[in-house]
């Protein structure tokens, strides 16, 4: 069953990536700006998540319906473990190999509408300019800020993924 777990878990894995890395050349192709969109983020979001949970319902399936809670968050955490790292090899190459102004443009455009928000907020002009200086300073696409930012990533999936097994989780009564 272990090996089936993976297999089903990496399959996964492998679409969300595909899929994640689609969107981003697409963004990349068509406008640049697509990638500081707030609701494409939020949909990313949730479309990372449905597959996670697609992941697990698949696990149950393969196993007659039942999924420790082992399982179901192993199954969860590698679907989303190579669906992110596929992704951020994919934006890693794109701003660093392919179109290294493309990141400076992304970036001043992040930086854009942070000030926007932040107006919008009515936030002191000194915390602005500071938080400002601070995005200017960062190299977001660089190997650091890549890895930083998958970090970033892999914790708040996870702990979405720890309460999504706690509730999808189903023990096998014959197994106990």
């Amino acid at each position: 069953m272990e090996k089936s777990l993976k297999s089903i878990a990496t399959n996964y894995g492998l679409y969300l990536g595909v899929l994640l890395a689609a969107v981003t050349v697409l963004a990349y192709a068509v406008k640049l700006e697509l990638l500081t969109n707030m609701w494409l983020g939020i949909t990313l979001l949730i479309v990372i998540i449905v597959f996670g949970i697609i992941s697990i319902v698949k696990v149950k399936q393969a196993q007659g319906g039942f999924a420790s809670f082992k399982e179901a968050f192993t199954s969860y955490f590698i679907t989303i473990l190579l669906g992110l790292v596929i992704s951020t090899v994919v934006s890693f190459l794109i701003f660093n190999v392919v179109d290294t102004d493309a990141a400076e443009t992304l970036k001043q455009k992040t930086i854009e509408q942070t000030v926007q928000m932040m107006e919008g907020f009515n936030t002191p002009v000194e915390v602005i300019d500071e938080t400002v200086e601070k995005m200017e300073a960062q190299n977001q696409f660089g190997i650091a800020g890549v890895l930083k930012n998958l970090a970033g990533q892999l914790v708040l999936f996870s702990i979405i993924g720890l309460i999504v097994a706690a509730v999808m989780k189903k023990s096998n009564p014959d197994a106990e």
